[in-house]
């Protein structure tokens, strides 16, 4: 694992603005009951889901990620033009390349700012905290607009029942500042072990096995998940995280006002928070409502957490992703932002 945080920081990263965005297109339990063999009762029961959201046909996720950013920048009362970077966490922009932070650079008109994708797939956002922080903490930047975005629904196979109940399309959006070395993004752990890759994975797209007719008519083509496997993983892995993430700046789970874990599963995270012994009144959770947005789950509930009033000046934050990879990333902050 990597410790992001520098031991003596001039500056560190505050939250400035908020902002997300998901699809109009509802697709509740119900519905997906008659797409595949389930029933709401056997999702919900099993994931805490009950509906989420699509993109239609001739939507683009780049559109959902731009609205994201047009948001958190009023929140932020700031403009495009203020922005010195743009980091988009997705693995499933737009393109394979250009990267979709080009993409929603030149629709937002911020032609100061550089611009490029991180790609960590659940653990996204939160890998891109930790760049973010980083990049202000040692000057580089002072601005900068980090995005969590993914439609994970085009890359599922809809036939395959452990996988398409999950996955819900959106984008959420934070503008950091530079500000004290006493609040903001206080520090970051980053891992990742790739002796799992196949837990989590698309093994079809890529260079190593592109997509091919017969694969499409064989209906070989979607993301593939270990879920078992999967969640044994994160339950031994995350709150051990946070634990180290927490000592590092001298607290401890007591301490943490809110919870904000990637939102894969509500089983998931009531163990966390279990292990933690974290109260769920003190944890952030819209799975029931989006589903697994993948590196937009944290965002989302970041800005939704703001926009009920739960993040407080001086509340110690702790936002956890964790995902394909296997990866994982927990930030600690001290809360300064709207």
């Amino acid at each position: 694992m990597v410790d992001t945080g520098l031991t003596h920081p001039v500056s560190r990263a505050h939250f400035a603005g908020l902002g997300f965005a998901v699809p109009e297109r509802v697709l509740s339990n119900d519905e997906l009951a008659g797409m595949v063999d389930t029933t709401d009762e056997w999702i919900t029961t099993r994931t805490g889901i009950r509906s989420r959201r699509l993109l239609r046909s001739g939507e683009r996720l780049s559109d959902l990620a731009t609205e994201a950013g047009k948001a958190a920048l009023a929140n932020a009362n700031l403009s495009a033009e203020n922005l010195d970077m743009i980091l988009c966490a997705t693995t499933s922009g737009d393109y394979l390349w250009p990267a979709m932070a080009c993409v929603v650079q030149g629709n937002l008109g911020a032609k100061r700012a550089s611009a490029f994708d991180i790609s960590a797939a659940c653990s996204g956002f939160c890998y891109t905290l930790a760049s973010a922080a980083a990049f202000i903490e040692s000057g580089v930047a002072r601005t900068v607009m980090v995005i969590g975005a993914d439609c994970l629904s085009r890359h599922v196979n809809w036939s395959d029942r452990s996988t398409c109940i999950l996955f819900g399309d959106g984008a959420g959006a934070a503008v950091l500042t530079a500000g004290s070395a006493d609040a903001g993004i206080l520090t970051s752990t980053l891992g990742a072990d790739g002796s799992m890759v196949e837990h989590v994975w698309m093994p079809t797209g890529g260079s190593a096995n592109p997509v091919t007719a017969e694969m499409l008519a064989n209906n070989e083509f979607g993301l593939q998940m270990r879920g078992r496997d999967v969640y044994r993983f994160c339950v031994e892995v995350v709150p051990k995280s946070i634990v180290e993430s927490l000592c590092r700046v001298g607290l401890k789970p007591s301490d943490v006002d809110l919870l904000v874990l990637h939102q894969a599963n509500l089983r998931i995270i009531g163990a966390v928070a279990e292990r933690l012994a974290i109260d769920e009144s003190r944890c952030f959770t819209n799975v029931d409502r989006y589903g697994n947005t993948s590196a937009a789950s944290v965002p989302i509930a970041l800005a939704e957490a703001a926009q009920q009033g739960r993040l407080k000046p001086g509340a110690i934050v702790v936002t956890a992703g964790f995902g394909a990879g296997l990866t994982w990333a927990v930030n600690v902050i001290k809360w300064t932002g709207n």
